[in-house]
């Protein structure tokens, strides 16, 4: 029979209020408000207050249980435990308990990062169609004989993780009520056994969540993960199933690869605005009345390259010296005299100065824990700042931008010249050693920039005093195992638990018998701070041994050794042409002048000017000098690059359409004085052009001297230290060298092209 129109307008409104009713009933239940966020920490780690910015940015209600109790639930990193994280949880569930449309998520929080927010969150738990939703792993802990009794699923993970739960606030209660054991027994057992149990599964209505919709535990899983890039913030998607998990977790031995994602997740860097979190919590030194006091460790472990300009960069840091103690300790008798020459000039400057050289015979590791112990016991000791002698800082700001940046350990980066080679690894391989992070080539490039949380640094980092007298307390900071003193450092400072020393004057001094492991290591590219010097090959069996660093550190041979204006023969023309064709330019400084005299005098096997010479084809010069050949110091090969790198250019510039071979047979030093050889005759060089460079001042090391040419009857009688002529070899000019008059005048020649 048909329905009358008015009962068939009730039922329609009945129904509609029904499907309203159900709405807002949803609505509510997926409403922020009624999620609340349990998680246990008994004091506030790096990793603590990491999950609690992620948790902020999203907006999620966290409450915090057994902040400032000590920890009794073992040591859950390396074995079973974790108990007392499940009891606070059931203390915590009491009052909770009735609250039927509350959903509790129980996560931990030293190593777990928020990528969703409550919303999504709720809806993927409401999805799951379940009172309670526990994360799932691919790898079973901590009874493996309990792998069988597991339900068999059709794709997904199979076995629990009990670092993320989340369900009604009921159903959460009556699981943890049953807890009755000791804080040191296993947290995750006990939820296995419960899950394991098919009466209890039912009852409770408990699912895992098997494809990480929820949760993602990324011990076992890193290449399941990556990361996406998204508009709003990154995510971490899961490849496998295709999800993007709401809470990510550390596990088991996946924290440095949480670091690596914490340094995007949820909106640290992106590539539309960078680096957002660089300038959070942040100092300004600009505002504060008294600069922190600083211990300055320098480090010569080995035989090191421009160690006295490595010693006048760090004179200019700009930083008050009378807030800056400074400890030097030098592993190398050959840099003595650098050092003697630097306290004889500078004992005075620092506010005090420590040394401890080679006599006291100590190991890298002794030397680097005596350096830090100084700032240890002195209470006065804001920051240590360890600096390897293979750090060249071109920053002066470098110290005072690290303290600003107001982090526990946090290093300047630094690489080598051209090379990806640094002071930091952005990940670690399985053994602990170097392996290289997808992210590691663009951040030593800078093409991505940013304050990054990494699991190894070396050379050069900042550490505040505070942090060394509490987290980092281990006063063989350096020694583990058999690792070197820097790879033993930074996993001290990823997993330090710090013991109660002998002599604390009580157990209250120091509370925390067994505190949760782990401080932060980061690494910034905000700036430029400078480079990384090879010591490698540094042979010091000659005079001045880093004119021999042309291919080794060509950055920092080019800074010492080249004439401060030779880039403006470029940029400014700064050529002169005394002569027709021949050209003026400066390209020596004056140390490069003064050391390559010096190596030849130390050498001092003059040829004295004669025309027997074995040391050229056929035995015979016809216009002899009195001089030295570059390959009897074994300097051939460093000089004939040094033509190629900046004398060819030059070549190109001053001689249009000629290409250069930049090859010489003949490359010397010639010297001159009146007692030996005064002058040369007429002739022309066996080059298709020749560099003559002055290596001394006339009017202050020699009187006389100089150059004519005679087709075009020009004199040059002023060179200038450290300048080349420049001038065709061959037919057009005939010259000869002016007669020297008083001391001694030296020059290098090269023949090129011959």
């Amino acid at each position: 029979m048909a329905m009358e129109y008015p009962q068939v307008l009730c039922l329609w409104l009945f129904s509609l209020g029904f499907l309203t009713s159900a709405a807002q009933s949803s609505d509510r239940s997926g409403d922020p408000g009624r999620l609340l966020v349990l998680t246990v920490a008994t004091r506030e780690t790096d990793g603590f207050l990491r999950f609690m910015q992620s948790a902020s940015y999203f907006n999620y209600t966290v409450k915090v249980l057994g902040m400032g109790d000590e920890w009794r639930g073992g040591d859950v990193g390396s074995g079973l435990g974790g108990g007392q994280k499940v009891r606070l949880l059931k203390e915590a569930m009491e009052s909770l308990a009735d609250q039927q449309d509350l959903v509790i998520l129980s996560v931990d929080s030293y190593d777990v990062i928020f990528a969703g927010g409550p919303e999504e969150l709720l809806r993927k738990f409401r999805q799951s169609n379940h009172k309670v939703t526990i994360a799932a792993d691919g790898l079973i802990w901590p009874d493996r004989s309990l792998a069988e009794k597991y339900p068999s699923v059709r794709t997904g993970k199979r076995f629990l993780n009990s670092g993320g739960i989340i369900g009604y606030a009921p159903n959460v209660h009556k699981i943890v009520q049953q807890w009755n054991l000791n804080d040191n027994d296993d947290d995750q057992l006990f939820y296995t056994k419960i899950y394991l149990d098919p009466l209890q599964r039912e009852r409770l209505n408990i699912t895992l969540d098997h494809k990480c919709q929820i949760f993602q535990n990324l011990n076992g899983a890193i290449d399941e993960v990556l990361l996406k890039f998204g508009t709003e913030r990154v995510r971490v998607r899961n490849t496998a199933y295709d999800t993007l998990p709401v809470v990510i977790h550390g596990n088991g031995n996946s924290k440095i690869y949480l670091n690596y994602l914490g340094n995007y997740v949820p909106n640290a860097w992106s590539y539309e605005r960078g680096c957002v979190v660089c300038d959070r919590d942040t100092v300004d030194l600009s505002k504060v009345e008294e600069y922190p006091s600083v211990m300055l460790a320098v480090f010569i472990e080995q035989l090191t390259p421009f160690l006295p300009e490595f010693f006048e960069r760090l004179l200019l840091l700009d930083y008050p010296k009378e807030k800056l103690s400074l400890f030097i300790h030098n592993g190398e008798v050959y840099h003595e005299t650098h050092i003697q020459k630097f306290w004889d000039t500078n004992q005075l400057v620092y506010r005090s100065l420590k040394l401890v050289g080679p006599e006291e015979d100590l190991s890298q590791s002794e030397a680097r824990n005596m350096g830090m112990n100084e700032c240890r016991k002195d209470a006065g000791c804001d920051f240590y700042f360890s600096i390897d002698s293979s750090v060249m800082l071109t920053n002066r700001q470098t110290l005072k931008l690290l303290i600003e940046q107001n982090r526990k350990i946090i290093g300047p980066l630094v690489s080598r010249h051209g090379k990806l080679w640094s002071n930091f690894w952005g990940a670690l391989s399985l053994d602990g050693y170097y392996a290289r992070s997808e992210d590691y080539v663009d951040i030593v490039q800078g093409k991505r920039v940013g304050v990054w949380n990494i699991p190894y640094m070396a050379h050069i980092y900042l550490v505040k005093g505070e942090t060394l007298r509490t987290e980092l307390r281990n006063r063989n900071f350096f020694v583990l195992e058999k690792l070197d003193p820097d790879m033993a450092a930074c996993r001290n400072a990823r997993e330090m638990t710090v013991q109660r020393e002998k002599d604390s004057p009580s157990p209250e001094s120091f509370p925390m018998l067994r505190p949760p492991k782990g401080v932060f290591m980061y690494i910034t590219n905000r700036y430029e701070f400078g480079r990384l010097i090879s010591t490698v090959n540094y042979n010091t069996s000659h005079y001045n041994n880093d004119l021999w660093q042309i291919f080794e550190n060509p950055l920092d041979w080019k800074e010492k050794y080249i004439h401060p204006n030779y880039t403006r023969i470029f940029t400014e023309n700064l050529t002169e042409q005394p002569c027709p064709d021949v050209f003026w330019f400066p390209v020596f400084s004056e140390k490069a002048c003064d050391e390559i005299v010096e190596e030849m005098e130390n050498y001092g096997l003059w040829s004295g000017g004669k025309h027997q010479d074995k040391r050229i084809a056929g035995g015979y010069e016809t216009v002899p000098t009195d001089d030295i050949h570059m390959s009897q110091i074994g300097f051939e090969k460093e000089w004939l690059h040094f033509i190629r790198e900046f004398i060819s250019p030059i070549t190109l510039k001053v001689f249009s359409g000629y290409y250069t071979k930049g090859y010489a047979l003949l490359n010397f030093v010639v010297k001159y004085s009146p007692e030996r050889q005064a002058s040369l005759r007429p002739h022309h060089d066996t080059s298709t052009f020749t560099i003559n460079i002055a290596l001394n001042n006339k009017g202050i090391d020699f009187q006389g001297g100089g150059c004519r040419f005679h087709r075009y009857n020009c004199t040059i009688e002023s060179p200038r230290k450290g300048w080349s002529f420049m001038h065709p070899g061959r037919l057009t000019h005939l010259h000869e060298g002016l007669p020297t008059t008083g001391g001694t005048r030296y020059i290098a020649v090269s023949f090129i092209d011959p």
